[in-house]
């Protein structure tokens, strides 16, 4: 009977010891990222460098879960909204962390002619067609390979016709955390046929360490002269000066200083939601965002080889939405910087091209760098 005893507590004592293991320095555990979508698995990757940060990314629409990254204090901090748990989602219709596409933003109506073809795609937002559609990049479930602690690879094909877009797409994903606090995302992509790609991610960041804030205190800088300023439904009509206007994010400011601010694109967006274009010219060296909390003095600074940015701060969440750990996401809870080609741009010639043929390879990369600011 002791025996039996004495078996059954090292067991015991073994399994917390595996639990104690498995939670990670967010708290998410792997097992509850454990499930299977459309015959597929899904599962928890983690990253992690030599400065003891931690990313936790699943293959479930390449989504990144967690970004740890310290504070003023060294205090590792969660820094992305999310769940922590798979099965939270599957049911949600949002974009938390989402690796997005084929086409990240709008196509006005879900349509574009490409080589004298026109092609329907489906029509999600407004009637127009937002991060390719409700079925998009962001709802599959992506074969992941971890090479090492640093690097972790996605792929996914494509097939010819789905969400409307032509061409078998293969496209691979690479995110590197290096040991300078820079999470690295590089996106490839081949066709056998004509096509538009547009990738993004699509982060929801929150630098404050503080659970169930609002980012109005964060200062942010864009290096833009230029939007792409939007009609009522967010498309794109021209491209227009920041000069003298409210979204003129070249020097500093609080995010929350002129998001209210009577002004007709302000007004459009409900405050911050719109595609800034870069002055870096596909320089990934070159500075293109800088966000920073006063609270807990992270910087997030975003490098990209993209001509645009947009730049989105939560004007659509309702504070209905609970994430990781219980906590309730409110109105302007976060901040996005997604990096992309101008929204629509299929539809509009005079905009950096989106289309990609065979023979030709898409390589888009951008950077978010963390920091402190003492």
């Amino acid at each position: 009977m002791k025996k039996v005893l004495i078996f059954g507590m090292m067991a015991a004592f073994l399994l917390s010891c595996g639990e104690k293991t498995e939670t990670l320095v967010s708290g998410l555990k792997k097992s509850d990222f454990v499930a299977e979508k459309d015959g597929k698995p899904t599962a928890l990757y983690v990253l992690t460098n030599a400065k003891g940060m931690e990313v936790c990314i699943t293959n479930y629409g390449g989504r990144i879960v967690s970004v740890m990254a310290p504070d003023r204090e060294g205090k590792p901090t969660d820094v992305v909204l999310g769940y922590d748990n798979i099965d939270a989602y599957l049911a949600s219709a949002g974009n938390f962390g989402a690796l997005i596409g084929r086409y990240g933003n709008r196509i006005a109506q879900g349509q574009f002619t490409l080589d004298g073809v026109d092609y329907q795609l489906p029509r999600n937002n407004n009637g127009h067609c937002l991060h390719g559609g409700p079925e998009g990049f962001h709802a599959q479930v992506w074969d992941a390979t971890q090479t090492d602690n640093h690097t972790l690879v996605l792929k996914y094909k494509s097939v010819d016709g789905e969400a409307g877009f032509p061409g078998n797409l293969d496209v691979k994903v690479t995110y590197t955390l290096t040991d300078d606090n820079a999470l690295d995302i590089l996106y490839e992509a081949t066709t056998d046929k004509a096509t538009v790609v547009n990738l993004t991610n699509h982060s929801y960041f929150n630098l404050s360490g503080v659970p169930g804030s609002q980012i109005l205190d964060h200062t942010v800088m864009i290096n833009a002269d230029n939007i792409t300023a939007v009609d009522s439904l967010l498309i794109p009509y021209e491209i227009a000066p920041v000069e003298g206007t409210p979204l003129d994010l070249r020097k500093p400011i609080p995010v929350g200083q002129k998001i209210d601010d009577d002004y007709d694109q302000l007004n459009k967006g409900r405050g911050y939601d719109h595609n800034w274009v870069l002055n870096t010219h596909g320089d990934v060296k070159q500075l293109a965002a800088r966000v920073v909390s006063p609270t807990s003095g992270i910087v997030l600074e975003v490098y990209t080889n993209e001509p645009g940015v947009q730049f989105y701060t939560g004007n659509f969440m309702d504070g209905k939405d609970t994430g990781k750990f219980g906590v309730v996401y409110p109105h302007r809870g976060a901040l996005c910087l997604e990096t992309q080609h101008y929204p629509d741009s299929p539809n509009h010639p005079d905009f950096p091209t989106t289309v990609l043929r065979p023979g030709e390879k898409y390589v888009s990369e951008c950077m978010y760098k963390f920091s402190v600011e003492k």
